[in-house]
């Protein structure tokens, strides 16, 4: 049996990992935080050394953007240190560990789509932390491979796809940010590539390692992402309210964001041959999942 340790597997990305068709001869491991504790050398030491390990998936993070501000230890212990005992715990196993990362480790001031060799800038303390936490994964273990994805989605946890409906439901018009644009990412679709990388990493010592990105094709502001999940929530009986553009200025929080956070794929289908499909597509699927079965047919 081929046992892979997930962490953060009550996250979105780790919800969808459990979901995902493994082979039969794969085990994943999603301990809770009582059992493992990323962020303790001891924890980290204690469960390598009760687990013989095929792989490590680290989608666990601390993901509060605005938070992080004002709780910079923990944002650095859960996305620098934690990382950091993994990797170096993975190697000494001798095995491939696979990182979820954030397209906040750039600025958004590019013009075009982010490649993975462009200069990193974050804003803030959550960016920060993430670009810490790949450099502590690329020194750690050289059979590594991190993955920067953006926006993510799922019909689980906390997410912009779920606040818009539940916030639609009751209010007739909403002011959403339309001048900061990025990929909108199914949760599942980050999984997938997950799976299909680790496993490879498990069968083939020559499997490329390094920085990929992996989001869903096209690109959406915020505002038409609300105005595409209303859309959507439309055809079985949700809300649909009014969606009005603003700008970020008109909407200031703690933590700045990047006005662009488009992430180029072209490295991850040459090298992997993940090819993402469209975002709305992604979109779709989430809001079928919410809506149930029943609505699904009525569709």
């Amino acid at each position: 049996m081929r046992r892979i340790l997930v962490t953060g597997g009550a996250g979105q990305v780790g919800i969808e990992l459990a979901r995902q068709g493994w082979p039969a001869d794969v085990e994943l491991l999603l301990p809770m935080r009582e059992e493992l504790d990323i962020g303790s050398a001891e924890s980290v030491a204690a469960f390598f050394a009760a687990h013989e390990l095929a792989a490590v998936i680290n989608p666990a993070a601390y993901t509060a953007v605005d938070k992080a501000e004002s709780e910079s230890e923990a944002a650095f212990l859960a996305n620098a240190v934690g990382p950091k005992l993994l990797a170096e715990a993975s190697a000494r196993a001798g095995i491939p560990i696979v990182h979820v990362s954030t397209d906040y480790v750039f600025d958004g001031t590019k013009d075009e789509p982010y490649v993975e060799s462009d200069p990193v800038a974050p804003l803030g303390v959550y960016g920060a932390s993430k670009l810490e936490g790949e450099q502590t994964i690329a020194a750690g273990n050289p059979r590594s491979v991190i993955l920067r994805t953006a926006w993510v989605l799922s019909a689980h946890r906390g997410n912009f796809l779920k606040t818009m409906l539940r916030v639609g439901a009751t209010n007739p018009k909403l002011r959403v940010v339309a001048d900061q644009i990025g990929c909108p990412t199914s949760a599942h679709d980050i999984a997938e590539a997950l799976r299909i990388i680790t496993l490879r990493l498990i069968e083939d010592e020559r499997a490329p390692t390094g920085t990929y990105h992996f989001v869903n094709a096209g690109e959406a502001s915020w505002h038409d992402l609300a105005t595409e999940i209303f859309r959507l929530s439309a055809r079985s009986g949700g809300a649909a309210p009014q969606v009005e553009a603003i700008t970020t200025a008109e909407y200031p929080t703690p933590a700045k964001r990047p006005a662009n956070s488009r992430l180029s794929t072209a490295k991850i289908t040459a090298d992997y041959g993940i090819h993402p499909r469209d975002w709305r597509a992604g979109v779709r699927d989430i809001i079928d999942e919410l809506a149930g079965p029943v609505a699904q047919t009525g569709a």
